[in-house]
């Protein structure tokens, strides 16, 4: 049978259109499958370089975190370190100051003690001398109150009638008793030298801290008690006495050669 145009496509031919399109919808999907294969790769990767740059971010602002911080301590650790500087420098000071004294107090003991007797006033600055020394144990807030009550024109103030380190005992034992740091707590000490007579007293709060008692606790005051008897027997007084906290010794020589 003879074909004319117009006339419809054969079998074949339809199934060779249908294959086609087929093979057309199959590239399609593989193209597509690929293209959105491509984009989620670009996702990814943009996802990966959006997280390294939050995190680089995120140093970056840790470190100038860091660098405002160190800026702030560079500005704090001059003031520290100066302020580190001048307790160096007070404490030097004192311990300068403390040696001086302590030298003073030595060359007292090595030479001048060896006299029999010495004035009312080497025995003074010896005792003030002393007392700079022991105030190196004190807390800033103790209580320390030294008075000298002297007649400069007195003339046994520079005359030798007195007898060397008489003051000691009474003044180490106010250290030796008194809590040096506690705030509530003090020494007084008064020196005298009024008409020839002269005087010593020393008062302090009694620390409520067991005191540790050595082997030659007391030999001291024993000394002292005999030493007084020999050189001024029936011109001097020593009182000790206590008053609820406080403790109280007082001494009394007339240098005069009166009764005290």
């Amino acid at each position: 049978m003879p074909i004319f145009p117009g006339h419809l496509p054969t079998k074949s031919c339809q199934v060779s259109f249908e294959q086609s399109l087929i093979l057309v919808l199959l590239a399609l999907l593989i193209g597509g499958g690929v293209l959105i294969f491509f984009l989620s790769q670009k996702l990814n990767k943009t996802s990966l370089e959006n997280r390294k740059a939050a995190e680089l971010l995120n140093q970056l602002e840790q470190k100038t975190d860091s660098l405002r911080l160190e800026s702030l301590e560079s500005k704090l650790n001059p003031h520290l370190f100066k302020n580190i500087l001048n307790s160096i420098q007070s404490h030097a000071y004192q311990t300068y100051f403390a040696l001086d004294k302590l030298a003073n107090v030595l060359d007292y003991i090595l030479y001048e003690s060896r006299q029999k007797y010495v004035s009312p006033k080497e025995e003074i600055d010896f005792a003030l001398n002393l007392i700079e020394i022991n105030k190196i144990k004190l807390s800033p807030l103790f209580e320390l109150s030294v008075k000298t009550k002297i007649q400069d024109n007195d003339p046994l103030y520079r005359s030798k009638i007195l007898a060397p380190l008489i003051s000691i005992d009474l003044i180490e034992n106010a250290f030796k008793h008194a809590d040096l740091q506690s705030g509530d707590s003090f020494i007084r000490i008064i020196l005298e030298l009024k008409e020839g007579v002269f005087s010593i007293l020393v008062s302090n709060k009694v620390t409520g801290k067991p005191t540790l008692h050595k082997a030659n606790s007391g030999l001291g005051a024993e000394t002292l008690d005999q030493r007084l008897n020999i050189l001024y027997k029936g011109r001097y007084t020593l009182d000790r006495f206590k008053e609820g906290e406080v403790f109280l010794a007082q001494l009394k020589i007339d240098l005069n050669g009166k009764g005290a």
